[in-house]
């Protein structure tokens, strides 16, 4: 949301520490979203710290390009979405989205092409959360499959304090994860939510110490990057659906996915594996 709005009367500390550069190794994606290949994982964070990581159309589609590379790359598992000690992205860049939007500029972005390609994206994603996730930069949280937060991390959909909704997911995603009654006052009343409240209504898996964040979120990565690649993707897949579709729909998904995984060389490893007490070596086939 709003880089302005969102964080007036929650200031951002002047002792907050941009988070150093990540390692190099990083392919030639524009400066506003950088990518570190680490295999198995690849770390992509949103870089224009100095608007707390507001996002544009310019960074969407440096994203979506990011993503999109890395979910075609074979030695990648895992992705970790981040952006730095301050902010994971503090919404909408408001001065150059909204100022002179209207209904018909708005449509015209296509923004939505843009969401769904990001929400697509079959290599598992942990967003791993610093300082401010609000508005846009929580939508954008809320379509990865993990989220993961520090505990300095802040969530908020304050979009009413503009006098609109939020616009990208944010009114459905937010009431599958928290539920009805908490998403309407959160919406509502634009609050912000702390780190170990988000865990406690459901919308944070794990909240990291603030001096580790980044590499919990890392160790997480390679934890599911170890894991059988197919078998992640079909996992991710099945619980998006148990959110988008019937309680019908995602069982005869999961039950078509559960069977189709029993072809896979990665079964016979996993399975041989157990068997033979010993560590599997998953290949993604």
């Amino acid at each position: 949301m709003c880089l302005d709005l969102c964080c007036r009367g929650h200031p951002v500390s002047r002792r907050s520490r941009i988070l150093a550069p990540l390692p190099e190794r990083r392919s030639a994606v524009p400066n506003t979203v950088l990518v570190t290949r680490e295999p198995p994982i690849a770390v992509v964070q949103l870089n224009r710290p100095d608007v707390l990581n507001a996002l544009n159309e310019e960074v969407l589609g440096e994203l979506v390009t990011a993503l999109g590379t890395l979910d075609d790359d074979g030695e990648i598992r895992c992705i970790v979405l981040t952006g730095n000690e301050r902010a994971f992205a503090a919404g909408a860049d408001i001065k150059q989205n909204f100022v002179t939007a209207t209904p018909v500029t708005m449509l015209a972005q296509d923004l939505t092409a843009r969401w769904e390609a990001i929400r697509r994206v079959k290599t598992p994603i942990v967003a791993a959360v610093s300082g401010f996730a609000l508005g846009g930069g929580c939508e954008l949280a809320m379509t990865c499959d993990i989220i993961v937060a520090s505990e300095t991390a802040k969530f908020g959909q304050p979009e009413i304090n503009l006098g609109i909704i939020p616009g990208a997911g944010g009114t459905q995603r937010l009431t599958r994860a928290v539920g009805k009654w908490v998403a309407n006052e959160m919406i509502l009343t634009g609050r912000f939510v702390g780190a170990q409240e988000a865990k406690s209504i459901g919308l944070v898996a794990q909240v990291y110490p603030a001096a580790s964040w980044l590499q919990d979120a890392k160790t997480l990565a390679r934890t599911i990057a170890e894991k059988a690649p197919v078998a992640a993707r079909l996992a991710t897949e099945a619980v998006d659906l148990a959110w988008n579709s019937t309680l019908d729909a995602g069982l005869e998904f999961e039950r078509k996915a559960f069977y189709l995984l029993f072809a896979t060389e990665d079964k016979k490893e996993g399975v041989d594996a157990f068997v033979n007490k010993r560590k599997p070596t998953f290949k993604g086939k």
